[in-house]
């Protein structure tokens, strides 16, 4: 991770820690900020990500982490192979869900907004990508729920997998 998602990641973690009436120690900080980047995929990402690879689907990730970051996650979670490209929000210096990073993902990949689909379990996150003019997906993971006020995804499904079959 880059020092600014450190920095980032810090403070969100210390907000969180604050809203339950904790506080956290530097290496306890540390550990879980290093942690973040060795954590497995979700038991249903693998058989999501191959049944969407094997039906000739293009599979490109968008973050708003630095690079170097995301690489170690994916590899480290054995999901590397499944992605054509990763994108990161450093290219364009706007964080999502900034219309410009979908649009610029679009561009280097030769397509529009409309040829591509944010998959993703952040409501804001989808809702920026619809906002951009792509089509979307929501995994309702457990404790995520869509922005009622945004416009509702053509697929909802619990999991990558049923979100891959729909």
């Amino acid at each position: 991770m880059c020092s600014s998602d450190l920095r980032v990641g810090a403070a969100a973690l210390d907000m969180t820690a604050d809203a339950h009436g904790r506080t956290l120690s530097a290496d306890d900080r540390n550990r879980v900020l290093q942690g973040m980047l060795t954590l497995p995929a979700h038991p249903d990402v693998p058989a999501g990500l191959r049944r969407l690879k094997d039906a000739g689907f293009r599979l490109v990730t968008l973050t708003n982490s630095a690079p170097a970051g995301v690489a170690q996650q994916l590899k480290n979670a054995g999901l590397s192979d499944f992605f054509e490209r990763t994108f990161s929000v450093d290219a364009v210096r706007h964080f999502k869900p900034s219309p410009d990073t979908y649009q610029s993902v679009a561009r280097e990949l030769g397509v529009t907004t409309a040829d591509l689909r944010m998959v993703a379990a952040h409501a804001w996150d989808v809702h920026g990508a619809m906002q951009a003019g792509c089509a979307a997906a929501f995994i309702a993971r457990p404790g995520k729920t869509l922005f009622p006020l945004g416009p509702r995804p053509d697929v909802v499904a619990a999991d990558l997998r049923a979100a891959a079959d729909r």
